[in-house]
């Protein structure tokens, strides 16, 4: 902990005074009209995201001020708006139905600081590592679920909230004879006008539009909808959080900070490379970005915050609205807490089914659609991960569905790797016209470009059941530059089998420092250092008997 809080310190000293060249009054023109155009897109969806999340809808405002403003000194990007996501709410509406508020806010503390952790052990680049479909399929699978889980508002039915998916989708279809058409018009009012109202202006967001005439309906005709209650028109204060040091009770929510700290690191992380896309500014620190984004996590709590990431469709709002430090991100949550200081009492009477239809188009909007269209029209295997992926966060959990994703893409890299790097040059290419057929049947050349994987050796062992009369199979490694384990228990499997079926072994253009493993490990003893030789070309000659080397006509190919 004490490294930690040393870390955190020296990183405050250099995002605060340098380090990040951040000269805040610049660009306060543009960071200006960012964040407040970023607060304004940000109200609506601060309250949505929070009653999707099981919360009461202040807790979504607390977080975007707090998580917000932190984030935005200490990430690691300049331009990120960080607040309540619909990502984050999908795990904790089931989080918060099974353990209450109150053990979300110790969840949330454990993984900001879990995230902390992450940033110092520089392990921000980690996320680069995470298949497209894997992404696309747990972001699919995201909006199925916040899309489905509006249904309850959408409709007007009170019902309770579920901790699983599917159970609490299909309560809601039970009970659809109790339909409020009242609630289905408003939510249909703002539904049209966050689809239309941007075809004719984008001054002012369609969310917001949307939600103030749902609200002037709702109140002038005095429908009777359920609304998202009182916020109070004060700051959000810091508060102690129960039992909070509590050993049983920190080993119960380990699981649950683990996911929320894991779903947060990536979903910010992507989208600080969304906004890296957008700017021209300096890129993004992934380690001071997790730590930032952990600070967040890690205070938001003790003001009645929730978890927060960074927001990839606010951040969009900023950059384009002309936010270029991280000034904007923090005036994004000072104008947040100037609205409730001055418009608080206002919010007693939106409607719970105007937020259901700003939630529903956010939802269907973040499905990928060119994504699917891609995966589509290049390989159905890359297709049939992304699809495992999308049916495991719907059926089972978001965090289930990234570890069976990164599982499947993993198997299919491996294979892939096994069947493209290894490649037989054929016998043209390789012996000139006067060797006899006997001696060109007993020889077979294999290029490997690349990693050595452990598939090669099971695709050695089926070529010698298939071709029983090579004797002598030579491996051209000059472009497999290292050799980790993996790849030297595959070889030594390869020398086996050969020996057991009477081949030899020949190894050819051998790098230094496969080469100095294959020393080190004994293996090079064992092949024989007699059978590695610098070219491919001088291997063939040494097999070549003197009596054909003394034909005239007998020249070798070159550059093989």
């Amino acid at each position: 902990m004490a490294i930690l809080l040393d870390k955190v310190g020296a990183i405050a000293k250099t995002g605060l005074f340098g380090g990040w060249n951040w000269q805040p009054f610049k660009h306060f023109k543009g960071d200006l009209t960012g964040g407040l155009t970023a607060a304004v897109v940000a109200l609506p969806l601060a309250l949505a995201f929070a009653v999707a999340s099981g919360v009461e809808p202040k807790a979504g405002l607390y977080t975007a001020i707090v998580a917000g403003i932190l984030a935005s000194i200490f990430g690691g990007s300049s331009v990120q708006i960080t607040g309540p996501t619909g990502a984050m709410a999908v795990v904790l509406v089931g989080i918060v139905a099974k353990y209450g508020i109150e053990k979300v806010w110790i969840a949330g503390v454990m993984a900001g600081i879990i995230q902390i952790a992450l940033g110092v052990a520089k392990m921000g680049q980690l996320v680069k590592f995470i298949p497209y479909p894997v992404t696309a399929g747990f972001t699919n699978g995201i909006a199925v679920i916040i899309f489905c889980g509006q249904l309850n508002n959408f409709l007007g039915l009170h019902l309770e909230r579920s901790e699983h998916f599917l159970p609490g989708l299909w309560d809601t279809l039970n009970h659809i004879g109790g339909v409020n058409w009242a609630a289905v018009a408003i939510a249909s009012v703002v539904i049209a006008t966050k689809i239309f109202l941007p075809k004719l202006t984008t001054v002012v967001p369609g969310s917001l539009v949307g939600l103030i005439l749902a609200t002037a309906i709702a109140t002038f005709l005095h429908l009777d909808l359920p609304t998202i209650g009182t916020i109070p028109q004060a700051l959000p204060t810091p508060h102690g959080i129960p039992h909070w040091n509590d050993p049983r009770l920190l080993r119960e929510l380990i699981n649950p900070a683990l996911a929320l700290a894991a779903l947060g690191s990536i979903e910010s992380l992507l989208s600080a490379v969304v906004a890296d896309g957008m700017t021209v500014s300096e890129k993004h620190d992934s380690n001071r970005e997790l730590i930032g984004q952990g600070i967040g996590n890690l205070v938001a709590p003790f003001f009645g915050g929730i978890p927060a990431t960074g927001a990839i469709a606010r951040t969009a709002v900023n950059v384009r609205s002309g936010g270029k430090t991280r000034l904007s991100g923090i005036i994004h949550g000072i104008a947040l807490a100037v609205i409730i200081l001055s418009l608080a009492p206002l919010a007693a009477k939106i409607p719970l089914a105007a937020l259901a239809g700003i939630l529903m188009v956010v939802s269907l909007r973040m499905i990928e659609w060119e994504a699917i269209g891609l995966l589509m029209r290049s390989t159905y295997a890359d297709l049939g991960v992304m699809m495992l992926t999308w049916g495991v966060t719907i059926c089972f959990d978001l965090v289930l569905a990234v570890e069976v994703g990164l599982i499947a893409a993993g198997a299919l890299f491996i294979k892939r790797m096994s069947e493209l790097n290894l490649v037989r040059i054929p016998d043209t290419e390789v012996f000139p016209p006067g060797i006899t057929l006997e001696l060109g049947k007993e020889i077979a050349v294999y290029r490997i470009d690349g990693p050595l994987f452990f598939g090669a050796a099971e695709k050695f062992a089926t070529f010698l059941r298939d071709e029983p009369e090579v004797k002598h199979l030579i491996l051209r490694m000059r472009f497999v530059p290292n050799m980790d384990t993996t790849g030297l228990v595959a070889l030594e499997d390869i020398y086996q089998d050969l020996k057991r079926h009477s081949c030899n072994l020949l190894l050819t253009g051998l790098q230094p420092e496969v080469e100095e493993l294959l020393e080190r490990t004994g293996l090079l003893d064992k092949i024989g250092r007699e059978n590695c030789y610098l070219t491919t070309e001088m291997a063939i000659k040494a097999l070549i008997p003197n009596s054909q080397k003394s034909k005239p006509e007998l020249v070798l190919p070159k550059n093989i």
